[in-house]
């Protein structure tokens, strides 16, 4: 029985594929400061992400009482740009490896 043949799109899709599997994923986590009104942090993540309004005030309400939450999920370098244009916008965040 032969293997089947890959193009070259789908040997860069297979290769893709197997990175994002192999490699864990990341996080982009919002911490708390003591200068940033809750609303801003609604409309920023709002704006930013495009969460809902529920999303959003859920995410800031966690910010607020847990000290920080995680905002993203994915590969290392889209954490990194998320982190900062969070900082852009005046907000501490930082990147770290998913725990689950």
């Amino acid at each position: 029985m032969t293997s089947p043949t890959l193009l070259p799109a789908d040997e860069a899709r297979a290769a893709r594929e197997t990175t994002a599997t192999a490699s864990p994923p990341w996080e982009t986590v919002v911490w708390d400061d003591p200068v940033n009104l809750m609303s801003y942090v609604v409309r920023v993540f709002r704006e930013y992400f495009g969460f809902s309004t529920e999303r959003a005030t859920e995410r800031m309400l966690a910010v607020h009482h847990e000290g920080h939450a995680v905002v993203a999920e994915g590969a290392r370098e889209q954490m990194e740009l998320h982190a900062q244009a969070m900082h852009d916008y005046g907000l501490w965040a930082t990147v770290r490896k998913a725990t689950r």
